[in-house]
């Protein structure tokens, strides 16, 4: 478990997969993941994310404000993915529409962040960004140093990134 100021990160568990739904069910999250309002792919990002936990000790974290435990507002952490060609380590995060605009995600993302290289994890962790998603884009250029562009899939994404220290 993961704690800041304001949050508290937590392995997500299966009672997760109903109230993630609203992390995805709004049109600005839909556009970039828009198969994740069916309830088969939130059951599987859970299952991944479980996986990613035995496998790796890591992966997307359950997010919870301190106050208010148990209601999930969103997710951030660290998985491996395919960049390039190589594998890379990625920080990512989502949130409720409710909770966006108030700096929980770019304090999630600093922790963990900070998790990765305090542990040794990578020597260099990313974030993949789609150019039009301008709330991610603003998260990332806060916690990371640095951005490029870069193909994935055949479309052109930004990969926003921060060595270790």
């Amino acid at each position: 478990m993961i704690e800041t100021t304001r949050l508290r990160l937590r392995p997500f568990t299966r009672a997760d997969i109903e109230p993630l739904h609203v992390v995805f069910a709004d049109a600005y999250a839909r556009r970039f993941y828009p198969l994740m309002g069916e309830a088969q792919r939130l059951a599987g990002w859970v299952e991944w994310s479980l996986g990613n936990y035995e496998r790796h000790g890591i992966g997307l974290w359950a997010l919870e404000l301190l106050g208010e435990p148990g209601r999930l507002i969103g997710d951030c952490g660290l998985t491996y993915q395919d960049i390039e060609g190589r594998r890379e380590l990625e920080l990512g995060w989502h949130l409720v529409e409710s909770e966006r605009g108030r700096g929980y995600a770019t304090e999630a993302a600093r922790a963990c962040l900070a998790y990765a290289f305090e542990r040794k994890l990578a020597a260099l962790v990313c974030s993949i960004v789609d150019p039009a998603n301008t709330a991610s884009r603003a998260v990332a250029g806060r916690v990371h140093e640095a951005h490029r562009e870069f193909i994935k899939n055949d479309n052109t994404m930004l990969l926003y990134y921060t060595l270790a220290p």
